[in-house]
């Protein structure tokens, strides 16, 4: 029996060898270090199809930096791109949130709806890696999305750029910096243009971080500091070096400024000063002041911060539709 038993075992043995043996997978000729995952694909309302976690840039030393993005029916041609950046202070926030909007990726795929591509951009934050890498993403992330127009169904030639707070700030740094090649990597050869947007949408974003700072308790903005390294003693010329004021001049895109006018986070001077500089330069600007909303358009009562929330969501989707809706000139 003891002879019987120790059989079955090693037959057991051999049968578990076999199996492993005839295990096949896929091997390619070197490391591979791309994310393989299957594309997470959701539908969505009016034909419109997102893609989660794309991978727009590989950064050694980082994880990779991805976008979510919304497509609507390629019928018709090409579409503008849409390019949103989330807030939460240079150190939070995620693609998927904005404000008070309960489903933000559903109103990504609604204005997707309405003939654009959108992606929602993750970047590096502060405590991940020091400014100028937020705005390097950004850029990298546009380069992406254009270079991949004819897979994403995208007209390079009709951009825009959209974001709150933090978010809001890189918008308007990537809009007002077409062009500035020293703000990139070193060694980064990018195509005419390709970091270059035609419209650009902020929600209570940052301008000027100088004046930023003199409005704060001991003149330091510990987020801007944060976003800088400086810990608190930032020189001027690195404020300046961050702040979107600094780059504002006669060939920049039309601006939408939004702000509710108690904000307490980004008081509404920042966006009053940006209206004042983008006017003095001859850049089209538009400007909503909400009264009686803080920041994230969040109002005394659940109606006020739902009426403010929705007025600056109506008035970005057809700020867009007016700007980018014809071909750039």
């Amino acid at each position: 029996m003891r002879a019987f038993i120790l059989g079955l075992a090693a037959l057991a043995l051999l049968g578990g060898a076999a199996q492993a043996a005839e295990r096949q997978f896929p091997v390619d000729a070197a490391p591979v270090l791309e994310d393989r995952y299957p594309a997470q694909v959701t539908k969505w309302p009016g034909g419109v199809t997102s893609l989660a976690d794309v991978t727009y840039a590989t950064v050694t030393g980082y994880r990779p930096m991805v976008v979510d993005i919304y497509m609507p029916p390629k019928k018709g041609g090409p579409k503008p791109l849409i390019l949103y950046i989330h807030g939460g202070g240079w150190i939070g926030g995620h693609t998927r949130h904005s404000g008070a909007l309960a489903n933000f990726p559903a109103a990504l795929a609604k204005l997707a709806s309405e003939g654009f591509v959108v992606a929602s951009l993750e970047y590096r934050l502060a405590d991940e890696a020091r400014f100028p890498a937020q705005l390097q993403d950004a850029r990298s992330a546009l380069r992406f999305l254009k270079g991949n127009a004819a897979k994403y169904g995208i007209d390079p030639a009709r951009t825009g750029l959209w974001g709150g707070s933090a978010g809001g700030h890189l918008a308007a740094l990537t809009g007002l910096t077409c062009g500035v090649g020293y703000l990139d990597p070193a060694g980064t050869k990018a195509a005419a243009g390709s970091e270059c947007a035609q419209a650009v949408v902020t929600w209570y974003g940052v301008f000027d971080f100088a004046a930023l700072s003199a409005g704060r308790p001991g003149g330091v903005d510990s987020a801007g500091a944060r976003l800088l390294g400086c810990n608190g003693a930032c020189q001027p010329e690195s404020l300046a070096l961050v702040s979107p004021v600094t780059y504002i001049d006669a060939k920049d895109p039309p601006f939408l400024l939004i702000h509710g006018d108690e904000d307490k986070v980004v008081p509404a001077a920042q966006s009053h000063l940006a209206e004042a500089r983008l006017k003095t330069a001859g850049v089209p600007v538009q400007s909503i002041f909400i009264p009686g909303v803080d920041h994230s358009f969040i109002g005394k009562t659940a109606p006020e911060t739902r009426t403010a929330t929705l007025r600056a969501v109506n008035a970005t989707f057809d700020f867009f539709h007016q700007q980018l809706d014809r071909p750039a000139k």
